[in-house]
């Protein structure tokens, strides 16, 4: 079973985010958007911490040995990621890419705050284009919640395994969509956590239709072995931990706004009456997949 992941997907259908993605193919988001997305991502990194831990201790198990000494985090956001990593390799060096300058400046605070500016090297690029120079090659890649977003994940795959050295580990962590935050005891209308998420994937499948993929086909395409696939899932129920708390009430407010022009007035009503008098009958699950690949050894 897997353990851990930086990002997750916003509850709106939205395909703004950096962290989680940001680099990629979309419009530039506003301060205040990639403000708010980026504290959620870092309420989600909280949720998720030890699961970011095994799943660190699980990659560098893969290293078998070989010094880990350059990684590459595509779609860094505000360095959730990039954090764990720091953490797990401390002798690394870590080349941080995100379309958004906003999630790459909150990410510059948070190093700087630790001490460790000098160790992360901040590109802003988008992985859709061509990739400047990166200063390869890399012993781990790390991207997190950003494949899907590509509009051509096979060429950014081709890309990661040039980025790579001969048995690099390449550790791409997905998300099948939106977490689960509706109670469960029974005081919602019956099925209206799968009426917004149907509503919600049908946005993303307009908007993201590499959202939920099976990457291994793709992984195996691209020319890399593929070591590991580990569901990763956190499944809390109420009363829910401070953190977890106030990530749930997040998400269930982004979750409201972005069915409010769609779903029944009942429906709609149920979300406001939740949100505004019972957030402490909220839960969290939210599941992932990790990918854990190598570039092949050399002959």
């Amino acid at each position: 079973m897997a353990h851990g992941t930086t990002h997750h997907h916003p509850a709106d259908g939205s395909h703004r985010h950096g962290h989680h993605p940001a680099a990629h193919h979309h419009p530039q988001a506003n301060d205040t958007g990639d403000e708010a997305l980026a504290g959620m991502l870092e309420l989600d990194a909280e949720v998720m911490r030890g699961h970011f831990t095994a799943l660190t201790d699980r990659l560098a198990a893969l290293a078998d040995g070989q010094p880990v000494r350059r990684i590459l985090d595509l779609g860094s956001g505000p360095g959730t990621g990039t954090l764990a990593l720091l953490d797990r390799f401390p002798d690394a060096e870590i080349v941080a890419v995100d379309l958004s300058p906003q999630m790459l400046h909150r990410l510059r605070g948070r190093l700087t705050e630790r001490g460790a500016a000098d160790r992360v090297r901040t590109v802003e690029a988008d992985l859709d284009a061509p990739w400047p120079d990166l200063g390869g090659p890399f012993d781990l890649v790390w991207t997190a919640a950003a494949l899907h977003h590509l509009t051509d994940p096979a060429a950014a795959l081709a890309r990661m395994r040039e980025a790579l050295r001969p048995g690099g580990i390449l550790a791409v962590i997905e998300t099948d969509g939106v977490p689960n935050v509706l109670p469960q005891d029974g005081s919602t209308p019956d099925g209206l956590e799968d009426r917004c998420r149907r509503l919600i994937a049908e946005r993303h499948t307009a908007q993201l239709p590499h959202l939920g993929a099976d990457w291994s086909a793709p992984l195996t395409d691209a020319g890399f072995t593929v070591e590991a696939v580990e569901d990763i899932t956190a499944d809390l129920q109420p009363p829910l931990p401070a953190t977890a708390a106030r990530y749930a009430t997040a998400l269930l407010h982004r979750l409201r706004d972005a069915v409010a022009d769609r779903i029944a007035p009942a429906d709609l009503a149920a979300l406001d009456t939740l949100r505004e008098n019972a957030p402490d009958r909220l839960t969290l699950r939210t599941t992932r997949t990790a990918y854990l690949t190598r570039r092949p050894p050399q002959p």
